[in-house]
């Protein structure tokens, strides 16, 4: 098992402070666990740009679609609870989601970014969360479920909300997480941000157009009117400004997709748990079952149809794409997780990650406030996790 050297902190330590200096950050906070035990804790800068409120590593912050994550445990839980399998047809729990030609569609379909439910033709407004089930069934997929791959920025959360409150009867996904696994670990996490902690939230700033050419197709289609990728995400209808996310109402809402507030420390411990194979102080939070299945490739495509780019996907949580080549051992595409094969997390709109590391017992969370343009982190974050691991060159 790898285990990180001083050394390997030292420079993870001077590539976070670096960023303050030389790449833009206002606000941000690592968490670096290994076998349960947090190895590294930084916090640092400011919670506005006013700089009236300090940064530390206990501050909130919006972390987008890192939430997604914690909200796929969720489903995997709540299917666990009912004994049903990954390639179980969803009528099974939804009988009223078969509309729209959608009769063989299984939950490995929904969870895998594969259903071809990324954008919904009808109109309905994200803060409708019955409106938008409604368009979900009716909805036909855009492609064969199963022979595409095209992230589902927003319905995501909607899939599995309504997986979790048809199966265990709870009022939200956001609910059930706090129940089943933020109150049990005293999680610094929430998807639906309790008024109580809402004085503790930094405020977030929409980041500068990227310049770098692996963010270009994308940020084209995003900004294209009719594209894939621009339905994608704006589908359902709105908070589709940065400034929403530092309203409280957005916070309490507890969207699935990308509603969850929170700290690095408590992403960190959340994916802690489950490099630790789902245990948590000598208790199983998550069965060994379920760690597996987010560890496991269910999907992976040289160009996904929503993000452009090469993209693979566990259990509702990103991987890093593979290369194969005949004869000669397979390579990863990117490092945003490590080098391990096993590993699995997800980021967040402007920069933010969190992962799980099982083979290592290692996981990882970065969260800050000055966000950056482009589908996937970028080196504030990349550059750190290369350093952890040794990789840099």
């Amino acid at each position: 098992m790898f285990r990180p050297s001083s050394s390997h902190l030292t420079a993870v330590t001077e590539w976070f402070e670096d960023n303050f200096r030389s790449r833009g950050e206002l606000g941000a906070s690592v968490s670096i666990w290994q076998s349960g035990r947090e190895i590294l804790s930084l916090g640092h800068g400011h919670a506005d740009r006013q700089r009236t409120r300090e940064w530390t590593a206990d501050t909130l912050v919006p972390v987008w679609s890192a939430t997604k994550g914690p909200a796929a445990v969720c489903a995997l839980l709540a299917l666990e609870e009912a004994r049903l399998p990954l390639d179980c047809p969803v009528e099974q729990i939804w009988p009223e989601f078969v509309a729209g030609g959608k009769e063989h569609m299984s939950f490995a379909h929904l969870f895998s970014h594969t259903a071809g439910l990324c954008a919904l033709d009808e109109r309905v407004s994200i803060m409708n969360y019955e409106a938008v089930i409604e368009a979900l069934e009716r909805q036909r997929p855009l492609w064969e479920p199963g022979m595409k791959q095209g992230y589902h920025a927003r319905t995501f959360g909607f899939l599995m909300d309504e997986i979790v409150r048809r199966i265990t009867g709870a009022e939200s996904l956001g609910e059930y997480f706090r129940e089943s696994i933020g109150s049990l670990m005293g999680l610094d996490f929430w998807i639906g941000l309790p008024s109580a902690q809402h004085e503790r939230v930094a405020t977030v700033y929409p980041g500068k157009i990227s310049i770098a050419d692996a963010d270009r197709p994308f940020l084209k289609a995003f900004s294209t009117s009719g594209t894939l990728t621009q339905r994608t995400f704006s589908s359902p209808l709105g908070l589709t400004a940065v400034q929403d996310f530092n309203l409280p109402e957005t916070w309490q809402r507890g969207y699935a997709s990308m509603g969850g507030v929170g700290s690095a420390r408590g992403l960190g411990q959340f994916y802690a748990m489950l490099a630790q194979g789902g245990t948590w102080g000598g208790q199983t939070v998550v069965p060994r079952s379920i760690v597996r299945l987010l560890s496991e490739t269910l999907s992976e495509e040289e160009e996904d149809l929503v993000l452009l780019t090469p993209a693979a996907f566990g259990s509702g949580v990103m991987k890093d794409p593979v290369l194969s080549q005949p004869d000669l051992p397979d390579v990863k595409r990117r490092r945003h997780y490590g080098p391990s094969f096993q590993a699995f997390g997800h980021p967040g709109a402007g920069g933010c990650l969190a992962f799980a590391d099982p083979e290592n017992e290692i996981s990882f969370a970065y969260v800050m406030n000055q966000m950056e343009t482009g589908a996937l982190p970028g080196p504030k974050c990349t550059g750190m996790i290369d350093r952890l691991y040794g990789l840099a060159d």
